[in-house]
């Protein structure tokens, strides 16, 4: 990559969807990042929009600076139009859907689980079936073994440390960008993601800005590299995304010890899987055809979402 220009990344494509387009995948990346399991970064792959992100998101750097003296060149340079509109569109989803997560994780997780493990599915077979069968073998099953040692990593505790926050914003971040790897669920694994949460439907600014500050520095440092990564390497790294995302699945099975505990607080979501009848007997309604329902929605609003993106 020569100076600061962007280079077009894989199959960055030559159609690219309106500013009220990518408001509408934001917010569906905003939403997607507010549960454990799921990542914003596939919902910008399966909408079109994933390269072109990458591509501007890359296009920060050293020279930027000698930019600022040009502000049309460097707005246009590092498409600020897209990422604003991406970003305004996150925010909305964000801040929108916080409380309807909180509140169907209390009252009806089967339902939310099931939606998203809709998703997922719909995803894995999309972004999975476009690879080459060598690299799904031996990279997709590499994948597979790396996203269930993530899923075995224990909790950690980081409450209440700007610092600690700063940094999780950074690893963060990392995940959110990455198709397959939740930055909510790197937050839970942090002991974070109840403090962010509770953040957003208070609007504590001095935690917001420091978490924010820890995703842009991560953002200027990951996706240079990813960018690198992508134009150089692009069908085995998304072999090796296809299986870590398939693990989530483990995560967003409907049926599992609540993710709640008694004292309103968040647990790691690898709690024991269960079926609709125990989950009955042990937790609560288990909302089987509903669940059902919303995993076919789920899905078939991925197909959708796919199908009339421009590729």
């Amino acid at each position: 990559m020569r100076g600061n220009e962007a280079q077009p990344v894989g199959n960055d494509p030559e159609v690219k969807p309106r500013i009220s387009g990518v408001l509408f995948r934001g917010i569906l990346m905003g939403l997607a990042e507010l549960v454990p399991g799921v990542s914003g970064g596939t919902m910008a792959f399966i909408s079109g929009i994933y390269y072109r992100l990458i591509a501007a998101l890359a296009s920060f750097g050293v020279g930027s600076i000698a930019l600022l003296r040009h502000p049309r060149v460097f707005w246009q340079h590092h498409q600020l139009s897209f990422l604003l509109a991406l970003g305004v569109g996150m925010g909305i989803g964000i801040a929108a859907f916080a409380r309807l997560i909180g509140y169907m994780m209390e009252h009806a997780q089967p339902v939310l689980w099931a939606f998203f493990a809709g998703v997922i599915i719909v995803s894995v077979y999309q972004i999975g079936s476009a690879r080459h069968t060598k690299n799904l073998l031996a990279f997709g099953g590499l994948g597979l073994m790396l996203g269930l040692g993530f899923l075995s990593l224990p909790a950690q505790n980081l409450s209440g440390s700007l610092i600690a926050l700063y940094f999780a914003g950074m690893v963060a971040v990392c995940a959110w960008i990455l198709p397959g790897i939740s930055g909510s669920f790197v937050l839970l694994l942090l002991g974070l993601y109840a403090d962010v949460i509770a953040a957003v439907n208070v609007f504590d600014l001095t935690f917001l800005l420091v978490l924010g500050a820890g995703c842009a520095s991560g953002l200027l440092l990951f996706t240079r590299g990813l960018s690198w990564l992508l134009a150089h390497y692009e069908d085995p790294l998304l072999a090796l995304l296809t299986g870590f995302m398939a693990t989530a699945l483990i995560k967003l099975w409907p049926w599992q010890q609540s993710a709640l505990s008694s004292d309103g607080g968040w647990q790691n979501p690898s709690a024991p899987l269960l079926w609709p009848s125990q989950y009955a007997a042990e937790v609560g309604a288990d909302f089987v055809w509903i669940a059902f329902a919303a995993a076919v929605i789920g899905g078939a609003g991925v197909w959708l979402l796919s199908k009339f993106s421009p590729r």
